[in-house]
């Protein structure tokens, strides 16, 4: 217990030092980084370049095509059993998630003036309903799904996700990509707790979403024959280490040439100081699950992502980006090469997922 809290305290430190120190050794106004909630804009952006933005497309595209045609070669050649299922019917709280989820989405995107004063509230239920919905098409496809089979740790992944995107929205602070509107009237106390709840719907969507792609593919049956030298990994994870350190230091200095270190510099970190402490828990799953333990979380963020945008673009209480240099050909809000990002991200939930330990009677 006393390593376990060493190492948490570690990770922790270096998260939320860092980006600051960087700041407090420029000389820069700490205070407009402390604000909250949030609404001044003090990052001047890149303007749009052309160059950025094809290079990062065909970055991009070749990245989710290779992992597309990975899923491709993986797929299921004919359906479950009839064996495999509990039932051929719909869940009857898979009845309760999607009456929810369509709620949710007319009451978001309509102007009731009997739900003016809950108009705001909108996000939490949807997400809800999403979440069950994903479940109970897993659980007719193939008899299982972690919020029936895997309860207890599924769960778990609701006040974790809060935490872990709370730690996104300290990191927006220093290169502000993205800003919320429709909330001006927030004090601190509901603006806590309205962005609280919401984010507790993240980690459980996007793993839900992996295990409802996984019921479209085979089994891993060849994992790949990963030998870790601990010495060269050893090594190989202080180099991780001092990169993400470096890349989060200099967050706050040069927003606009690091602000992808966003999404990269929290799960290289996580990892780094895996190796370093010899808990390999994500390169293990990589061991056993081969690429699936890859383009499943990335593939199943991204379907989050469009989701996550879509059901955005129209609610009162929402975000806007300012990305440098891409910030051009929105897909709703979001600049489509940014849809990218949704992919090391995906990677990133399944690596904290996996600090409650391996699901146990379902896949992960």
């Amino acid at each position: 217990m006393q390593s376990a809290f060493i190492r948490i305290s570690v990770l922790t430190g270096l998260l939320l030092g860092l980006p600051m120190l960087g700041i407090v050794a420029t000389g820069a106004d700490v205070h407009q980084y402390l604000e909250f909630p949030p609404s001044t804009r003090y990052v001047n952006h890149a303007p749009f370049s052309w160059s950025v933005l094809s290079l990062t497309a065909a970055v991009g595209l070749l990245t989710l095509a290779g992992l597309l045609w990975l899923m491709a070669r993986d797929r299921q050649t004919k359906s479950h059993t009839a064996s495999e299922r509990v039932s051929d019917s719909w869940p009857l709280w898979g009845w309760l998630g999607l009456m929810l989820l369509f709620g949710s989405w007319v009451l978001a995107w309509n102007r009731f003036s009997w739900f003016a004063d809950w108009q705001t509230m909108t996000f939490a239920p949807l997400w809800l309903g999403y979440i069950l919905v994903i479940n109970a098409w897993t659980m007719r496809r193939t008899g299982r799904c972690p919020l029936i089979n895997n309860r207890r740790r599924y769960l778990m992944l609701f006040p974790l996700s809060s935490l872990f995107w709370w730690y996104f929205e300290y990191l927006n602070r220093f290169v502000q990509n993205w800003l919320y509107i429709g909330v001006d009237d927030f004090g601190p106390a509901r603006y806590v707790l309205h962005a609280t709840v919401a984010f507790s719907t993240v980690l459980p969507a996007v793993i839900g979403t992996r295990h409802w792609l996984a019921s479209f593919i085979r089994p891993p049956v060849s994992p790949l024959a990963l030998v870790f030298e601990e010495r060269i990994m050893h090594r190989t994870s202080w180099l991780v280490l001092c990169v993400a350190s470096l890349a989060l230091l200099l967050l706050g200095i040069w927003p606009n040439l690091l602000f992808p270190f966003l999404w990269f510099a929290p799960l290289l970190l996580l990892l780094a100081l895996q190796g370093i402490y010899g808990d390999v828990d994500f390169l293990e799953q990589l061991r056993d699950q081969g690429w699936q333990a890859v383009y499943l979380p990335a593939l199943a963020a991204l379907q989050c992502g469009f989701f996550w945008e879509l059901w955005n673009y129209y609610s009162a209480a929402k975000w806007i980006y300012t990305v440098p240099f891409v910030q051009r050909f929105q897909v709703f809000e979001m600049p489509v090469v940014g849809f990218t990002g949704y992919l090391p991200f995906g990677i990133e939930c399944a690596a904290i997922a996996l600090l409650l330990g391996r699901d146990r009677g379902t896949r992960s």
